[in-house]
């Protein structure tokens, strides 16, 4: 690749799942992004639920499909979709979110899966959860984990939901 030429953006779209505690308080729903990179981290290793998506494929579609592949469930109803704009993260992905307000239960959550190379150059492949654990977390507690880029849908919701 010469210097001239540009890497196609990849792009990626996803649901934020947004609820209220009973006092009131925004909760997110963020996954814990799987497999061994993330084993062991806890900041910068929550994501909302999305996925990739190639040219010519509506970003509102992708976000619903991916919700679905990346959690094994259906997409709540997203008549009153809230759209919160898309972030460029660290790799130069661009994200797309939509906030959806819903309740669900993370034990319901059937988790897509991906194969890679583990231990590295071993040749052998092994299969992780896309996302190894789904929880329901307050605003504070989810910027402290979610990839940092994404902190922005946070506030975006949180400016929306006044």
């Amino acid at each position: 690749m010469t210097p001239r030429q540009a890497r196609p953006v990849k792009r990626s779209a996803g649901l934020l799942l947004y609820r209220r505690d009973p006092e009131g308080r925004l909760e997110v729903l963020l996954g814990h992004m799987g497999g061994p990179f993330f084993a062991r981290r806890e900041q910068g290793a929550w994501t909302v639920p999305k996925g990739e998506y190639e040219d010519g494929e509506p970003a509102w579609d992708a976000a619903r499909r991916e919700f679905e592949e990346e959690l094994g469930l259906p997409p709540p109803g997203t008549a009153d979709a809230v759209p919160l704009g898309e972030v460029r993260q660290s790799g130069g992905k661009l994200v797309t979110v939509w906030a959806v307000e819903a309740d669900l239960d993370p034990a319901t959550v059937v988790p897509g899966t991906f194969r890679m190379e583990w231990p590295p150059r071993s040749g052998r492949e092994q299969e992780f959860p896309e996302l190894d654990r789904v929880a329901w977390l307050p605003l504070d507690r989810a910027r402290e984990v979610v990839v940092t880029a994404q902190a922005a849908f946070l506030d975006r919701l949180a400016e929306h939901s006044h």
